[in-house]
């Protein structure tokens, strides 16, 4: 069975729980937390890298060690050390630490105090008031914790984009290999961009009918929910369920829309056909018993008097309204982007070198990009202070004289403290290009002065870009509590910008602030916030949430050429 980077990462993942558990280093456990990190986040394969013979040493975070644990994973489908720690801790038990309010040090009393290594077991014990009476926990935490499991029992697992495309992809290409097999369509929420999917639908057109049987067989396939002649549910090894369906090539477009969705976009298109005396559905468009058209999504749309609609738009927010107006957005592409504006060396967290970088985004077809390090508060990532960041600006005015084909421009991405006032003094922040507001701390503020925090680090003269505007981490942290439409009317007073940032953990601005920001003209930054020469590949899924977004090229600031950007920056550096 082919190992994917996502699997290698999950390995790792469990291992820094069961150490942490089990109170080991918490450098080692980081070890493997920045390793897990790295990995779901290249866009390269590592078990193509070992078969080419490359060193896994030369990527950010992975020594000699993890790379041979690398190595162990993709040559045997196990790791020794995870099934050393499965014999001195229950495997089930990093199962609890996806419980909301739920960290190591707690699952590590309840393990040792109660026995509990399951769900059952947890919701049992507190069911029974038992962990009441542990030090630290108390009667509502014991209630949370009830509540929280019960959450969890009802959640549909998910996958992060970029993590279901490790599965999806390499699936869709062992299906267009099938003797027979015309197309392959990824489509559901996958191909509509959705920061996370819960399933993956693919759609076949072929002439074999041995289409179900090679795909029950796929060797990353664990368990078979259904098959027939022309559809098969299955689930993946990675816990990926899988919706495979073989349709007629008369019908191959209304299938691939109606099965990409949203429902609600889909509901609002059969609405307009009713109102035509025509039915929709995923066999075609009918009048009466007569189909007359199905073969195309294009022949779709045009049967109720719609042009195409991309499909990161179909979540009826408008775009059926827009398009029967002649009005649907002319959406960003990949390679409208000329510049990156949000980047890290190994100056502070970063992985690679000022010039490494440089040629890394040059490589991807940039011809500008931002160096913007962390400011001194942040003092676990190295943060620069005033005369480490001026020793940064002349470095980066040197490389730019040897440089060619790139031009980088001199950044920081700098704290906004608790009062609203930045990290670093505006003498130095006036000597750079751009200087990017983030906020890194004091997540759980009142929304009043989460909201007056950042209006007050945005009246800073030099200020010039809002930083993943609500702070989320997919999967592991809430935004924080902030009043968007002020911010972004803010923005559009001040006339700086807000940061789209496009790691996959990460894809903050919201699709739907990105179109409040364009419906108050607000240009979007979509920055990859690189932290090493593999993150650049990022920016697809940052152009994949603008588009859901409706942001056109016009409403994206890094798609202007330098000059222009220049221009723009001097503006909002008041």
């Amino acid at each position: 069975m082919p190992i994917h980077n996502a699997d290698i990462a999950g390995i790792f993942e469990e291992i820094a729980d069961l150490l942490e558990i089990g109170n080991e280093n918490p450098f080692r456990v980081r070890a493997y937390r920045n390793a897990a990190r790295q990995l779901q986040g290249m866009g390269e394969s590592v078990a193509d890298m070992l078969s080419r013979g490359d060193d896994l040493t030369e990527l950010p975070g992975i020594g000699t060690d993890l790379a041979g644990r690398i190595g162990e994973i993709i040559d045997t489908g196990k790791c020794r050390l995870l099934e050393k720690l499965h014999r001195q801790i229950p495997h089930s038990i990093t199962e609890l630490l996806k419980i909301h309010g739920l960290g190591p040090k707690r699952v590590r009393t309840l393990y040792q105090e109660l026995d509990v290594q399951t769900l059952e077991q947890l919701a049992r014990a507190a069911r029974d008031g038992r962990i009441r009476e542990l030090p630290g926990f108390g009667a509502k935490t014991e209630q949370a914790i009830l509540e929280a499991v019960s959450r969890h029992v009802l959640e549909q697992p998910r996958f992060k984009l970029a993590m279901a495309a490790q599965y999806a992809e390499p699936l869709q290409q062992y299906l267009e290999k099938i003797r027979g097999v015309k197309q392959v369509v990824l489509a559901g929420s996958y191909r509509r961009c959705r920061e996370t999917v819960g399933d993956i639908d693919i759609l076949v057109t072929a002439d074999s009918a041995s289409v179900m049987q090679q795909v029950v067989s796929y060797d990353e396939v664990k368990d078979v929910l259904a098959s027939g002649p022309t559809r098969a549910t299955v689930v993946l090894k990675s816990g990926l369920q899988v919706d495979v369906r073989v349709v007629e090539e008369d019908c191959f477009g209304a299938a691939l829309l109606y099965f990409t969705g949203s429902r609600e976009h889909n509901i609002g298109l059969r609405r307009l056909a009713q109102e035509r005396r025509l039915k929709i559905s995923e066999y075609g468009v009918f009048k009466g018993k007569r189909r007359i058209a199905g073969d195309t999504e294009e022949s779709v749309y045009r049967s109720v008097g719609l042009p195409w609609i991309a499909p990161e738009l179909r979540e009826n927010r408008g775009e059926l309204e827009a398009a029967r107006a002649g009005k649907l957005p002319r959406l960003v592409k990949l390679t409208d982007l000329r510049g990156d504006l949000h980047a890290h060396t190994t100056a502070t967290d970063g992985h690679n070198s000022l010039r490494e970088m440089a040629q890394a985004a040059r490589r991807h077809g940039l011809e500008y990009l931002a160096i913007t390090e962390h400011s001194r508060r942040l003092s676990v990532a190295h943060g620069l202070d005033p005369q480490r960041l001026r020793r940064q600006i002349h470095e980066i005015d040197r490389l730019n004289e040897r440089l060619d084909g790139i031009t980088l421009l001199k950044g920081v991405e700098v704290d906004i403290l608790e009062d609203g006032r930045l990290d670093l003094p505006d003498d130095v922040l006036g000597e750079l290009d751009l200087v990017i507001g983030a906020v890194h701390s004091n997540f759980r503020l009142s929304r009043a002065k989460q909201t007056a925090r950042i209006l007050h680090a945005m009246d800073r003269p030099h200020f010039t870009i809002l930083a993943h505007p609500t702070g989320r981490l997919l999967d592991s942290r809430e935004p924080y509590d902030v009043d968007m439409l002020r911010i972004i009317r803010k923005a559009r007073e001040r006339g700086c910008f807000l940061e789209l940032n496009a790691h996959p953990e990460r894809l903050d601005l919201l699709d739907v602030y990105c179109q409040m920001a364009r419906d108050e003209g607000v240009p979007v930054a979509v920055n990859s916030d690189a932290h090493s020469t593999q993150d650049f590949a990022n920016l697809a899924y940052g152009v994949g949430q603008a588009r859901r977004g409706w942001l056109e090229k016009a409403d994206v600031l890094n798609t202007r050429t330098l000059r222009q950007l220049r221009t723009l920056l001097k503006r909002a550096a008041r």
